[in-house]
C-alpha cells in the first residue's frame, strides 16, 4: 500500500475564475425577491459593501433604501436618484439646496443643517449668510423627485415655490408629512393640493439662516389648504390672533401644535381657544410667550389639552406665562425644561392648573422650595413628579407635608442637585419601595 497522497490525473487544476463564475451562477438561481430579503437583514455598512458586487446587487440594495438625505443636487437633476433608489419614502433635499464650498475647513451647524463656509465675515464686514439655489431650479428638481419617487410619505424642502409644491401634491398622493424651509406666504398656496397631509413643519425666519417671512396671510392659506392636519410646527413665523384663529377654525382635527422661536404679535393667545381638539402644546426656544395677552375673560381655554411643554424658553414675560397657564388650565401633564426666568413668582401661576397629574422640572435654577412646594401640594391629582437639576430646591427645606405627598406618588424622580440627600441615599437602586408604592429615582 502506498502512503503517498492520493492523486488523480483526470482532476483539472484549481481555477479561481471558474469558482467565481460558479458562485455567480448559483446566485442567479435566487430570485430578486428572495435576495432582497437576504440583503435586508444585513447591517447598513454590509449592505453598502454588497452593493459593489455587481449591477444586480446594486439595484436590489437601492430598492431597500427608504430614507435619504440628498447632498448633491446634480444627482437629483440627472434623474439618477429615482432610478438608483426607486422605493424612497423619506427624502430631505435641504442640504443640496444650499450653495457652499466643499473644500472649506469651516463648518457652520445648527439643528437643521451643516454648511461649509469660507469665512463667517464677508469682505464688507457683514456676517456670512447662506446662498440658496434659485426657486426655479428647486422647483425643477422637486418635479423630477416627485416623478421618480411617487411613493414618498415624507419630504423636506427648501426654497420651493407654489409650482414645486403642486408637482409634489400631484405625483405623491400618499404624502403625509411635509417640512418647508424658507418659504413665503404665497408659496403656501401649493398646500391646497395635498389630500392626505397630516404633519406639517413650517420654517420661516430662523437664526439668520432662513430669512423668509410667514405672516397671518400664510397661516390663513395654510389653514384653508390643510384641514386634515394632526400636527403643526411653526418655526420663526410671524402672525397674530387672526392667523392662529384661522388654524383653529379650519384645522378641527389638529391635536399637536408647536411654536419655536415665534414672532407672534401680542394678543394671539386668545386664539388658542379655537383649537378645540388640541391635546399637546409645545413652546421651544421662544423669547417670549405673549407681551399683551389681554384680560382673562377674553382668553378662553383649551378643554381637551393634556400636555403643555416649555423647552429652552425665556420666561421673563410673567404676564404672558400666567395667561398661557390660564388658557391651559385643564392640562394634565406640565413640563418645564431649561427655561430661563422661571422663579417662585411665575411658577405660582401654575396653581390654576388643578388637574395636573404629571410635573417635570429640569434645569430651572431660580425656583426654590418656597415656590415649588405650595403649588405641588395644591394639585390633588398629582401622580408623577420629576425634578432634575433645579439647584435651589433643597432637601433640607422639605416639609412633612411634601414628604407625605412623595409617599403617595406612583412615580418619582428626585435629583434637584448633586448633593440631594434623598437621591444619594437611593443611589444604585432602580426603585424606591415604601408603603407598597414604587418610585423611580
Amino acid at each position: 500500500m502506498s502512503l503517498s497522497p492520493l492523486s488523480n490525473s483526470n482532476t483539472p487544476p484549481f481555477n479561481p475564475d471558474e469558482t467565481l463564475t460558479l458562485a455567480q451562477d448559483l446566485f442567479s438561481l435566487v430570485s430578486d425577491q428572495v435576495l432582497s430579503i437576504i440583503l435586508s437583514n444585513l447591517t447598513k455598512p454590509h449592505q453598502i459593501c454588497t452593493s459593489l458586487v455587481c449591477k444586480r446587487w446594486l439595484k436590489i440594495n437601492g430598492g431597500l433604501v427608504k430614507t435619504l438625505r440628498l447632498l448633491d443636487w446634480d444627482f437629483l437633476e440627472s434623474g439618477r436618484l429615482g432610478y438608483r433608489f426607486p422605493n424612497l419614502v423619506d427624502v430631505d433635499i435641504v442640504q443640496a439646496c444650499i450653495i457652499s464650498p466643499r473644500n472649506s475647513g469651516i463648518c457652520l451647524s445648527d439643528k437643521f443643517v451643516s454648511i461649509h463656509v469660507n469665512s463667517f465675515v464677508s469682505d464688507e464686514g457683514y456676517f456670512w449668510k447662506p446662498e440658496f439655489l434659485d426657486a426655479r431650479v428647486v422647483d425643477r428638481g422637486v418635479k423630477i423627485l416627485a416623478q421618480g419617487c411617487p411613493d414618498l410619505r415624507r419630504v423636506v424642502l427648501l426654497g420651493a415655490s407654489e409650482d414645486g409644491l403642486v408637482s409634489i401634491a400631484n405625483e405623491c398622493l400618499a404624502l403625509q408629512e411635509l417640512e418647508l424651509c424658507s418659504c413665503t406666504d404665497l408659496d403656501l398656496k401649493g398646500l391646497a393640493g395635498f389630500r392626505n397631509l397630516q404633519i406639517l413643519k413650517l420654517v420661516g425666519s430662523f437664526n439668520g439662516l432662513y430669512g423668509s417671512v410667514v405672516t397671518d396671510i400664510g397661516l390663513t392659506i395654510l389653514a384653508q389648504g390643510c384641514p386634515r392636519l394632526l400636527k403643526l410646527e411653526l418655526v420663526g413665523c410671524e402672525g397674530s390672533y387672526d392667523g392662529i384663529k384661522a388654524i383653529g377654525q379650519c384645522c378641527q382635527m389638529l391635536e399637536e401644535l408647536t411654536f419655536c422661536d415665534h414672532n407672534l404679535e401680542g394678543g394671539w393667545l386668545a386664539a388658542l381657544s379655537y383649537c378645540v381638539n388640541l391635546k399637546t402644546l409645545k413652546f421651544q426656544s421662544c423669547k417670549y410667550i405673549d407681551p399683551s395677552p389681554g384680560p382673562d375673560e377674553h382668553l378662553g381655554s383649551c378643554p381637551a389639552l393634556e400636555e403643555l411643554r416649555l423647552e429652552r424658553c425665556r420666561l421673563r414675560d410673567k404676564l404672558g406665562l400666567r395667561a398661557l397657564l390660564f388658557v391651559c388650565r385643564s392640562v394634565k401633564e406640565l413640563v418645564f425644561e431649561d427655561c430661563w426666568g422661571l422663579d417662585n413668582n411665575s411658577f405660582s401661576a401654575a396653581s390654576i392648573c388643578r388637574r395636573v397629574v404629571s410635573l417635570c422640572l429640569e434645569g430651572c435654577s431660580l425656583l426654590t422650595m418656597d415656590g415649588f412646594e405650595p403649588v405641588v401640594l395644591s394639585w390633588k391629582e398629582l401622580k408623577r413628579l420629576k425634578v432634575v437639576s433645579c439647584n435651589n430646591i433643597k432637601d433640607n427645606d422639605m416639609t412633612p407635608e411634601l414628604a407625605t405627598l412623595f409617599s403617595l406618588l406612583k412615580e418619582l424622580k428626585w435629583r434637584p442637585d448633586s448633593k440631594s440627600i434623598l437621591s444619594s441615599g437611593l443611589e444604585g437602586m432602580e426603585v424606591w419601595q415604601k408603603g407598597g408604592r414604587s418610585f423611580k429615582i
